[in-house]
């Protein structure tokens, strides 16, 4: 069983409230749009971090994050890309992949929405964590935390944190 916590869309804010959350965890999974090099190096210098780059970042975090991370962990097929879309309307990049290599776990940051749908017609979960930054439109700073277990994604949690300044 792997604990996993998902966040995305932090252009260039950490704080000590998310840092606590990441040692909570085995894993940390960034979505893109990082924004600073620092943030990351934060999280790595806690825990495992995986991620991609988002359309914000520039070329220092595009030579570490691909633009799609493609793994299995606990026996789930997972694919995390910045720009995804969601069920029913994804990117035009990613459409053909979805359809002829489907992950069971799809996670697309982006849009600093946060939201977790079931893809019926190819048998998949989406998740976009929302925006853990404080840059955007959103209003409350979210993440997702959950377990992976030999198959299953389980116990899954929205954490929301301050209201934005």
């Amino acid at each position: 069983m792997k604990k996993i916590l998902l966040l995305s869309d932090t252009h260039n804010f950490i704080d000590d409230n998310m840092l606590n959350y990441c040692r909570q965890v085995d894993e940390v999974w960034h979505a893109g749009d990082i924004g600073n090099i620092k943030v990351t190096d934060k999280i790595k210098s806690i825990t495992k971090l995986r991620g991609v780059y988002g359309n914000i970042d520039d070329i220092t975090i595009r030579k570490e994050f691909p633009l799609n991370q493609r793994f299995t962990l606990e026996n789930v097929k997972v694919w995390i890309t910045h720009i995804g879309g969601y069920p029913n309307r994804y990117d035009v990049r990613i459409k053909d992949e979805i359809r002829n290599n489907p992950p069971i776990l799809f996670i697309s940051g982006h849009s600093h929405i946060l939201k977790v749908q079931f893809d019926k017609k190819f048998n998949l979960l989406h998740m976009n964590p929302g925006a853990a930054g404080k840059y955007g439109f959103h209003k409350i700073r979210t993440m997702l935390r959950f377990e992976l277990d030999n198959g299953d994604i389980k116990n899954l949690e929205i954490i929301e944190m301050d209201k934005k300044a």
